[in-house]
């Protein structure tokens, strides 16, 4: 076998190749670092569904090495179990079975028998989830409806204060999942993770950039309202257009202070279609409900002025290339991916099918909000009618 592709690696290769992961390197660029085959990598990181093994440490009950090769030399000067026992300070029973289990006074080798306890002592534990039907059974119905392993971490915190067998970490969760080895979750239920990825790794900022676009009159959001900004009071909205296959789209407008998110069905993206549709849409809000709007600067919006006399809402744009100005409807077009999925046709969905994705989402708790939802945190804040 090539040593690019051969899988096995020193101690020290394989302590470079999880820390080039957990600093977000790909497979290819810890491979090239490395002068390995991608496939190689991947094997070592798979095994473990991209979550560093913990150090292995040996039991102070254990033989050592060196007592091994003790015991080996008193074999072979014919000295008996009790008086090797006696030097080392062991039980003679200790020393008879480990004698026996590694091929009796002709076969033993210290080395070997090293080897062998090693290998043996790889007896993985019992996972949390493996050990708690109830808890298991709460957790992969919630995987089941799309809630991220976060979310029901938080979410079981709240619903079970006073029970701790039924507390479970996300990290626990994602663990249980990667590790088909465990068998307790169904593979099945990772097709709901919102990433989609097989393994665990480190979360990367996204760098992926908008079109400038020119459109006229266009007030930028740094001329926003402080109180839309720091949250203080609901009304204050992001919106974007998803896209999908064929030219494909979905408006989605997501409320900043309660993360509340709305789907809009439109034919495409050109801007008087759009504006007709979201101008509609507004308009069945209270007053109290639409203060401002905050768009990125795709022309989908180029009729921005003809929305805000429809609306009496003031749009403000994002300056170019800056997505993360519209933070809150970034991350939620994300958790949308889970029910409308990038490269899918979106025309197919009826606007009743996306105010159900909606209320789902609505109905999900959100670590921001505490682990409230976004329906239950708006309808605190106001009377929400919509």
């Amino acid at each position: 076998m090539d040593a690019r592709t051969r899988r096995n690696f020193s101690v020290l290769e394989t302590e470079e190749i999880w820390q080039r992961w957990k600093y977000g390197e790909s497979f290819s660029e810890v491979a090239r670092a490395l002068h390995r085959s991608p496939n190689a990598v991947k094997y070592v990181l798979k095994k473990s569904g991209g979550f560093e093994p913990l150090p292995r440490h040996r039991s102070a009950r254990a033989l050592t090495l060196s007592e091994r090769e003790e015991i080996s030399r008193a074999i072979a000067a014919k000295e008996s179990a009790r008086a090797v026992a006696s030097r080392l300070g062991r039980a003679p029973s200790t020393i008879a079975r480990e004698i026996e289990r590694n091929g009796g006074r002709s076969n033993y080798r210290a080395a070997k028998a090293e080897e062998v306890a090693w290998r043996r002592a790889l007896r993985p534990k019992r996972c949390l989830l493996a050990c708690h039907e109830r808890l298991r059974e709460v957790v992969a119905g919630k995987l089941a409806a799309k809630w991220s392993p976060q979310q029901i971490s938080g979410w079981l915190q709240r619903r079970y204060p006073n029970e701790v067998s039924m507390r479970v970490s996300h990290e626990t969760i994602y663990k249980t999942l990667f590790v088909q080895a465990r068998g307790v979750l169904k593979k099945e239920l990772m097709a709901h993770l919102r990433s989609g990825r097989r393994m665990r790794r480190r979360r990367g900022a996204s760098t992926l950039e908008q079109r400038a676009g020119s459109i006229k009159d266009a007030v930028s959001i740094r001329q926003r309202p402080a109180q839309a900004e720091d949250r203080a009071v609901a009304g204050h909205w992001e919106g974007d257009l998803l896209e999908g296959s064929r030219g494909t789209y979905v408006a989605t407008l997501v409320e900043r202070r309660s993360r509340f998110v709305m789907l809009f069905r439109v034919m495409g993206k050109e801007t008087e279609g759009v504006v007709e549709v979201l101008s509609e849409g507004v308009r069945r809000l209270p007053e109290e409900m639409m203060r401002t709007l905050t768009w990125d600067r795709g022309t989908e919006m180029a009729a921005h002025a003809r929305f805000t006399v429809a609306t009496n809402v003031k749009v403000y744009f994002c300056d170019p290339r800056s997505p993360w100005q519209r933070g809150t409807n970034e991350n939620t077009n994300g958790l949308l991916r889970q029910y409308l999925p990038k490269g899918s046709d979106l025309s197919v969905h009826s606007q009743g099918e996306l105010e159900e994705i909606a209320l789902s989402l609505n109905s999900r708790p959100r670590k921001t909000l505490g682990y409230q939802t976004p329906a239950d945190t708006l309808s605190a804040t106001v009377a929400f009618t919509g």
